[in-house]
């Protein structure tokens, strides 16, 4: 079995810099990774790469991230000197050095981001070089149907009765299980569908190897050394 794996760096090197910056991209291509996942919430029309739906973690401030304005997002200092990126600037500076995975968070995300890829597919980019995902499937569906030629990836948590179903349905190339929901048997199963089948986040060495003993198409990991290693 082939044991070629794709090493998606989850929110960049985030083991190893502050997730979602750009400190944490240039760590990611620095250590060899050639896609990186990232999250997008809508701000003002706009994309913020930013996981959590509050501030609090990751700045030490209160408040929802929808509910800021780009300008006041942009102030907040995270760690080490980095500021919350968007998406339009992730764009022009990384083109041509990495492939993106991006995940849709939040209500009303599928537009903007579909509107920043089109441009950036239009300046350049292959649609090749995109993979976009959701837990969200209605925003999966509403971003596929306004940009349908970039790939699509159904992201779960556990094993859905209706899983293949949903990825049929929604036009999906890929299905991303959480790690513990996966087993040898319902990768194939999946594969066997005509689906990649993606798992997060993975970064202990021996996952790792059993996945790609079971033929996982890539992983996601904080460790994308660890990836690439195996």
């Amino acid at each position: 079995m082939s044991n070629k794996l794709t090493c998606f760096a989850h929110r960049g090197a985030s083991g190893h810099e502050p997730e979602n910056t750009e400190l944490s991209f240039e760590k990611a291509i620095e250590l060899g990774a050639s896609w990186i996942e990232l999250d997008i919430r809508a701000v003002e029309g706009q994309s913020v790469v930013f996981h959590d739906r509050d501030l609090k973690r990751m700045t030490g401030t209160k408040g929802l991230v929808s509910k800021q304005s780009i300008k006041a997002l942009k102030s907040l200092p995270l760690p080490k000197n980095q500021s919350i990126p968007l998406l339009s600037e992730v764009l022009t500076k990384f083109k041509g050095r990495v492939s993106l995975q991006v995940e849709l968070k939040g209500a009303n995300i599928a537009t903007a981001a579909a509107a920043e890829l089109k441009a950036a597919l239009a300046n350049g980019w292959d649609q090749n070089s995109f993979l976009v995902s959701s837990f969200d499937h209605a925003e999966l569906m509403t971003f596929k149907r306004l940009v349908p030629e970039i790939p699509i990836g159904v992201l779960v948590y556990g094993y859905p009765l209706n899983c293949l179903g949903i990825a049929r349905r929604l036009g999906a190339s890929s299905v991303h299980f959480n790690l513990d929901a996966v087993s040898k048997e319902r990768i194939l199963k999946v594969k066997r569908a005509g689906f990649k089948v993606y798992v997060y986040t993975v970064d202990d060495p021996e996952d790792i190897k059993l996945l790609i003993s079971w033929g996982v198409d890539g992983v996601f990991s904080n460790f994308p050394e660890r990836v690439l290693a195996a």
